[in-house]
């Protein structure tokens, strides 16, 4: 059982809070969840701050029944696939990976640097070079987490606009087969683009 607690700050003289500050308290159990939620009140409450009455709740996180999303990325348990081949004993891990919201905005940046606003650019490496730092930034907060499936789904998202940024660049001069030969790797080895897939490190390695 988990309480997820969300943090209303007023601003007071010479006293400043974020407005949405964010905190998580981890609990084993249904009663200790109610008495941290409690005891998390009672200090506020002497702070003159009080917990956002909407956004504050419980998840429950027991053999992988609810997750949540904490600064960007989702948590969820997950079972071992192994532990349960080898012992057909149920394990569950914590694991996490980006949110829905962060793949959205991802996405959406690398729709930006390739959308019709850059009508104007001919050279394909001129986007490589613009998404190549947005891509490495976005990697690396996310690397040390489970993420290996939503960084394929982001290189073949970049992979899918630079190509039809091609398209449309050859529009009538555009030969047959030509497409088929503008694969990620043409991108990444032939044009210097960073490349997601296999940067994923667990926290040790890191």
């Amino acid at each position: 059982m988990r309480r997820e607690l969300h943090v209303r700050f007023w601003e007071g003289p010479g006293v400043r809070f974020p407005r949405a500050t964010r905190l998580v308290v981890m609990c084993a159990t249904r009663s200790a969840c109610e008495q941290a939620e409690r005891r998390v009140r009672e200090v506020l409450a002497r702070l003159g701050l009080e917990l956002h009455p909407d956004k504050t709740r419980r998840v429950d996180l027991s053999l992988g029944k609810e997750g949540f999303d904490f600064l960007g990325c989702y948590l969820r348990k997950r079972m071992s696939g192994p532990i349960w081949e080898q012992s057909r004993r149920r394990v569950y891990f914590l694991q996490r990976w980006p949110s829905q919201r962060s793949m959205k905005r991802v996405r959406q940046r690398v729709k930006e640097l390739t959308g019709r606003a850059r009508n104007g650019v001919k050279d394909v490496r001129v986007l490589i070079r613009a998404l190549n730092p947005v891509l490495r930034g976005w990697g690396n907060y996310f690397r040390t987490g489970n993420a290996t499936s939503k960084f394929n789904q982001i290189d073949s998202y970049v992979w899918r606009r630079l190509r039809d940024f091609l398209k449309k660049r050859k529009g009538r001069n555009l030969r047959a087969g030509e497409v088929e030969g503008w694969t990620c790797d043409f991108f990444v080895e032939g044009h210097g683009l960073h490349r997601l897939r296999g940067t994923v490190q667990y926290p040790e390695a890191a």
